[in-house]
């Protein structure tokens, strides 16, 4: 039984689509949640779309953390959970009153900025600064969906390891997924109807992983970067627009 935004047509692309980004992800090394973020967000209201792309990418990053648990930094992780709390409280206030066509006009224009733009510049914030990132990101991620990008511009390489950064931004990104998956409930999102359809995104993008890489590493890495990127833009556009009729 699905919800009722869902049909079955939706819903089996949705998948697909979770296998796809997954797989591209595995190649690429990004993109896989920004991309979901664009498929999903024409098709949702942004109260439903936020937590749902949540859930999904704390079952993507979660495995992640759990698999590199051992290379985790722990002072940085505690510190981001702290403020992450922080910014959760201010930003589940905030998002209550938001008009929903604010929500999708600062979602289009936050994914065409993620694709387009040159990446984050990397930061040499320190243990302690990680109090305040984890404040920022997780206010931000609430509204915005993708908290990635936003926490790995803060770890520089010259200070951690790649098998640091790589597991404590698993860790840190999982907890802010957790966060916001908490706050959704107490703000009254119903989970248990979308449950079912979570699960399989989940499995379609573990899959898209596993096998998805494989099948894509024939394909020219420029080439593809390049049409990810218009497609992406091309379903930001449509959101903007949504957002900017309404």
């Amino acid at each position: 039984m699905l919800p009722e935004l869902l049909s079955w047509p939706i819903a089996s692309a949705l998948l697909v689509c979770s296998f796809i980004m997954s797989a591209m992800t595995a190649v690429l090394g990004v993109g896989g949640g920004t991309g979901m973020l664009a498929v999903m967000a024409p098709l949702f209201p942004p109260a439903v779309l936020i937590p749902i792309h949540g859930i999904v990418q704390l079952g993507s990053n979660g495995g992640r953390a759990i698999v590199m648990r051992a290379h985790v930094h722990r002072a940085i992780f505690w510190y981001f959970l702290i403020g992450g709390i922080v910014g959760t409280v201010i930003a589940a206030n905030v998002f209550v009153a938001l008009p929903a066509n604010v929500l999708q006009v600062v979602l289009a224009v936050f994914i065409v900025i993620l694709v387009w733009a040159p990446k984050f510049t990397k930061f040499n914030v320190s243990d302690r600064g990680f109090l305040g990132v984890g404040l920022v990101v997780n206010f931000l991620g609430m509204f915005l969906g993708a908290a990635g990008p936003l926490f790995g511009a803060c770890m520089a390489t010259e200070r951690h390891s790649r098998h640091t950064i790589v597991a404590t931004q698993g860790a840190c990104v999982s907890t802010h997924y957790l966060l916001k998956a908490i706050a959704f409930g107490v703000i009254g999102f119903a989970y248990e109807q979308w449950l079912p359809f979570i699960v399989a995104m989940v499995a379609a993008g573990f899959a898209g992983t596993l096998l998805g890489g494989r099948l894509l590493e024939k394909l020219p890495e420029k080439s593809f970067a390049t049409a990810f990127r218009v497609v992406l833009t091309i379903f930001a556009l449509k959101l903007l627009w949504t957002g900017l009729s309404a």
